[in-house]
């Protein structure tokens, strides 16, 4: 082969290397959850204790089950109420949200990094919500929509979204979930 040829066929092999290890490392940054975090300028609160004879979280195997936490403000007040008649939809949205950071506050005092989350796995959300409202998903779509932006495809997890007559404390939602660890 004439040496042009070889010079231009390595040239080939070096640029793809250097477009594959960029993308790579941009993969990498995209699934960095304490990133993320710090990007959308969310402070983690102080995980809180169990107000009860139970703990935040049981590990099985690589597996973590985080007990059911509501939207407990950095005052330490609950968004309370129910959703449909005290609550619209959007604030419901924001309670669940608030509910995923004080999980997410859970998982780092447990692993010491949110990056040694593997996936988030099952999501049980229930709404204190008026008889005939019917838009649970809405409401804990404030919580999936968060795990997602925080841990990527990583947080995509099954879900279920129900009607609770009440909640302890009157708290607006009620999140359970399974995280599945490095």
């Amino acid at each position: 082969m004439p040496p042009i040829f070889l010079n231009l066929y390595n040239m080939n092999k070096i640029f793809f290397i250097i477009i594959a290890v960029s993308f790579l490392n941009s993969a990498i940054i995209a699934q960095d959850a304490e990133t993320r975090l710090k990007e959308k300028g969310i402070a983690l609160p102080e995980a809180q204790k169990p107000v009860a004879n139970y703990v935040n979280v049981v590990r099985v195997g690589n597996l973590l089950f985080l007990a059911g936490k509501g939207p407990t403000k950095p005052d330490g007040s609950n968004i309370t109420g129910k959703v449909g008649k005290d609550l619209t939809i959007e604030q419901g949205y924001e309670a669940a949200r608030l509910t995923a950071i004080n999980h997410l506050a859970v998982l780092k005092a447990e692993l010491g990094s949110l990056n040694k989350v593997k996936r988030i796995v099952k999501v049980l959300g229930m709404v204190n919500c008026t008889e005939d409202f019917k838009d649970q998903p809405k409401v804990i779509n404030g919580y999936s929509d968060l795990m997602v932006e925080i841990f990527g495809d990583k947080g995509k997890h099954a879900r279920s979204a129900v009607g609770m007559y009440a909640l302890p404390s009157n708290i607006a939602v009620e999140v359970e979930v399974v995280v599945e660890v490095e």
